[in-house]
């Protein structure tokens, strides 16, 4: 049965719902506070689809990490002190979902999610040409004690059925001889792709003009209409907008959406940075993670975009140019041909990536409106898990079964 679907949010898990649920014969409309023009958290990412990532941002490890990180402005993780219950109560929740128990539990889900999204994007090349690489992903590391940690998520990877390689400095040079790197040597993931994320965005804006969807740009949410257990509106500064099924994808925006309903969505901004070189000196054919950096360098084109950093600090959009200037730092060290000077005058592109405390998203209905679906908090894995949420929520709304076991992401675990 047709409805009339509303989104919150034109970002790529907005944009991929609306083409899944639009492909399922609903008539879509998308709202979003931003211009058509504006390039947020969608546009400026590194543009990797990743079935390696398997292990949540909340995993075992990582406060410590984050602790010996956090009062260093240009390490790879930063927390800018504030005083914010908010932050305080993810703080706690992410301490508590950072068990090797939590871990093991939803790798085997991450790796689905992920396997499946990239069989969405291989189907999406037959309508459109967004620059599709699916050459793989190598984890570089410059340290052996780098390569040894690496080498044990090389072991879990195949556990989970996940193709994984460890090489050397030798082979590593061999598998993408375009680039000159120092590192003592690499993880390969053959399954890993990437694609530009301006052009696959750009494709599906398209693909929802062809299916007859309604996108209504510069419209933020001001309030709501309920009758009940049922949303009956969303009020804009541009009118109602009624529906018969509504989805919150409303990214780093989404808990201040769900707090108007009066509902919990524990979420924190995760700030990250991208420079991308127009004619780089060198240009790899295989995506990379400089490991210890916590730094992404990806061919798109003739270009090159080098992004990273996690910097978790509010809705606060500014650029800080110390962390900027850490990802500058970092590219020589492992591709030792480049120079800062090679970023002069490259503008810095930022965005708000939404993170959950246990480093999964919230996708599904919601228990206290019959009609409200979430779909958000995918954290750096937004553009790689967008197809399949896309997927998973147009299938939710058709009143369908998910294709895939989708618990562990239950909107309303912190209710």
């Amino acid at each position: 049965m047709s409805k009339r679907v509303l989104i919150i949010g034109g970002g790529v898990i907005g944009l991929c719902t609306a083409y899944y649920a639009a492909r399922q014969g609903h008539r879509v409309t998308v709202i979003d506070r931003d211009r058509a023009d504006d390039e947020g958290c969608s546009y400026g990412n590194a543009g990797m689809i990743v079935p390696s990532h398997f292990v949540p941002l909340a995993a075992p490890g990582m406060v410590a990490l984050g602790l010996k990180w956090m009062w260093n402005p240009a390490s790879p993780f930063y927390i800018k002190p504030r005083l914010s219950w908010d932050l305080l109560s993810w703080g706690i929740k992410f301490w508590r979902a950072a068990t090797p128990e939590r871990a093991r539990r939803a790798a085997p889900l991450l790796r689905d999610l992920n396997l499946a999204s990239r069989a969405c994007f291989e189907e999406l090349t037959e309508l459109s040409d967004f620059g599709f690489v699916k050459k793989g992903l190598l984890m570089l590391c410059r340290t052996q004690h780098a390569l040894a940690e690496e080498s044990k998520t090389a072991e879990r990877a195949k556990q989970l059925g996940v193709p994984a390689e460890v090489l050397d400095a030798k082979q590593t040079a061999a598998l993408d001889p375009n680039v000159r790197m120092d590192v003592a040597g690499s993880v390969y993931f053959p399954k890993d792709c990437h694609l530009s994320p301006n052009r696959f965005m750009a494709a599906l804006k398209h693909q929802l003009d062809q299916e007859g969807a309604h996108l209504s740009w510069e419209t933020e949410v001001t309030g709501w209409r309920m009758d009940g257990s049922r949303v009956e509106a969303v009020q804009t500064a541009k009118g109602e907008f009624s529906a018969d099924e509504f989805v919150v994808c409303g990214g780093s925006w989404s808990p201040v959406i769900a707090r108007d309903l009066g509902l919990n969505l524990p979420m924190q901004s995760g700030k990250g940075y991208s420079l991308t070189l127009p004619k780089p000196r060198q240009l790899p054919q295989i995506c990379a993670i400089f490991t210890e950096a916590r730094v992404a360098a990806t061919p798109m084109g003739n270009t090159l975009r080098f992004g990273g950093t996690m910097e978790i600090a509010g809705l606060n959009e500014e650029i800080n140019p110390v962390r900027v200037q850490g990802i500058i730092k970092s590219v020589p060290t492992y591709y030792p041909d480049f120079t800062p000077q090679d970023f002069e005058g490259v503008r810095p592109w930022r965005g708000l990536r939404p993170c959950s405390p246990d480093g999964l998203p919230y996708v599904g209905r919601t228990a206290r409106y019959s009609n409200l679906c979430l779909a958000t908090g995918h954290a750096m894995m937004g553009l790689s898990l967008g197809p399949i949420t896309g997927r998973l929520i147009a299938e939710i709304l058709s009143d369908e079964t998910p294709s895939i076991q989708i618990g562990l992401l239950n909107p309303d675990r912190y209710a």
